[in-house]
């Protein structure tokens, strides 16, 4: 073989590892993968029930997502896989959880040590991983005392919130009783962000709306709720946001607080939001992390009259 053919291999051999999946990801690297954990210390809701040993709604989807999308997924809710670094081989966690994770609670699976809650925060600050939250990764480790009145989530706390809830940028309150679910336009106030591409706002759609609170004041929002109209004295406030990411030190957070019906699991935008959440917070993709919260929703800080329960 001429120099001139082996050097013509060796250029063709140089650019085919520098083609990139989907333009982001150079072929030659290792695929990145994220942990999909639903550890439920409180609620376990059906979409992340295993039957019968078989993976959950969420966990099913969020495999597809990773097939075509090019990372992989893993799926656990053994709290102890954070007592150690195995959880850093992850570009991202994904969190859809409930109450204090460093107590057994409800589904009786292993909790987190509140060692492992540190190294978690730590690593995401850090920038060493990036944390995606999905619909009650926002009822997580509530601010003490989370009594059973749950009298102090209607409270601002602000920077004394829990260290959980000041990453993720947001904290659960309620959702409405009667009836749970509603349907609501959804406004997309960054029609930029990957997978809302072609999406026209407002989007109609129904789902167990969670009232959120304590939102940090650094959120680039990607959609909110548009509250006219709606029932139960949680949504009688202003728009508020639904989905958003931040910057947590070096770390990239996004949460979306769709995801509660079954049905939302098949939802084409629904996944498509989330998949671009994923892939933005393991750095697949760029987009905009300009502060908007202000703009996008000015009475972001009022906080409803509490829920009365039927």
């Amino acid at each position: 073989m001429n120099r001139n053919r082996r050097e013509f291999l060796r250029d063709a051999a140089v650019a085919g590892a520098a083609l990139t999946l989907g333009g982001r990801r150079l072929v030659g690297q290792q695929r990145k993968s994220v942990l999909v954990f639903t550890k439920s210390s409180g609620f376990e809701h059906q979409v992340v029930k295993r039957v019968n040993g078989q993976q959950s709604i969420m966990e099913a989807a969020v495999r597809e997502l990773g097939n075509k999308n090019g990372f992989g997924v893993d799926t656990s809710k053994d709290g102890r896989v954070f007592n150690s670094r195995e959880f850093l081989k992850y570009a991202a966690v994904i969190f859809f959880t409930t109450g204090d994770l460093t107590k057994e609670g409800t589904d009786k699976n292993p909790p987190m040590s509140p060692a492992g809650k540190e190294a978690l925060l730590s690593a995401i600050h850090a920038g060493k991983i990036g944390f995606v939250g999905v619909h009650a990764a926002s009822d997580t480790f509530h601010t003490e005392p989370d009594t059973p009145d749950n009298a102090n989530r209607y409270i601002a706390h602000g920077e004394k919130s829990d260290p959980y809830i000041r990453m993720l940028g947001g904290e659960f309150i309620t959702h409405g009783s009667n009836p749970r679910l509603q349907t609501a336009d959804v406004i997309v106030n960054d029609p930029s962000f990957p997978g809302l591409s072609g999406v026209t706002s407002p989007v109609s759609f129904t789902e167990e709306w969670y009232s959120l609170k304590d939102f940090r004041d650094d959120l680039h929002v990607i959609l909110t709720l548009d509250t006219k109209g709606m029932r139960g004295a949680c949504y009688d406030r202003p728009p508020y946001p639904v989905a958003w990411t931040r910057m947590e030190g070096k770390g990239r957070v996004f949460f979306t607080a769709l995801g509660d019906r079954p049905e939302n699991w098949q939802s084409e935008f629904m996944l498509n939001l989330l998949a671009g959440g994923i892939r933005w917070a393991i750095r697949d993709v760029d987009a905009s992390s300009e502060v908007n919260l202000k703009e996008a929703a000015p009475g972001y800080a009022t906080i409803p009259p509490k829920e009365t329960r039927n």
